[in-house]
């Protein structure tokens, strides 16, 4: 049983986060803290110059929405939002608030994660505490 566990969340139709939030469910310990993170990665200089700063602090309040709406499906749940590559913000949250379990949903991987490689495997590889990846 894990006593602080972060749930690293996409919105996209690839990645289930409610196998996550089961498996969250079922690791928790009875106190357990819970926190169900969303990345926003980040936009390069030269693409930012083009977008209007109205779009830009809208998409932030439609992704703050929608990861109030997500982590309301686990009582008890913390929230947090960070921008970056995503890779490096979940282990440097998992580094510096004690996180003794990640979970993450991962889609599987295509012809480009073999070069790149995926978040979910950067985690694995790099991460403090164990790490459940949820396919």
């Amino acid at each position: 049983m894990y006593k602080n566990i972060l749930l690293p969340v996409l919105f996209d139709e690839e990645h289930d986060t409610a196998a996550s939030f089961r498996a969250a469910k079922t690791l928790a310990d009875d106190d357990a803290k819970v926190t169900v993170m969303h990345v926003l990665e980040a936009i390069p200089v030269y693409a930012t110059s083009h977008v209007l700063a109205e779009a830009l602090i809208t998409a932030r309040e439609e992704v703050e929405g929608r990861l109030e709406e997500t982590a309301n499906k686990l009582p008890g749940s913390q929230r947090v939002l960070t921008s970056g590559n995503a890779a490096h913000e979940i282990l440097e949250y998992a580094k510096t608030h004690d996180v003794d379990c990640i979970i993450l949903a991962s889609h599987r991987p295509g012809f480009g994660d073999y070069f790149i490689g995926s978040t979910a495997a950067r985690v694995v590889r790099h991460s403090p505490s164990a790490v459940h990846v949820i396919r």
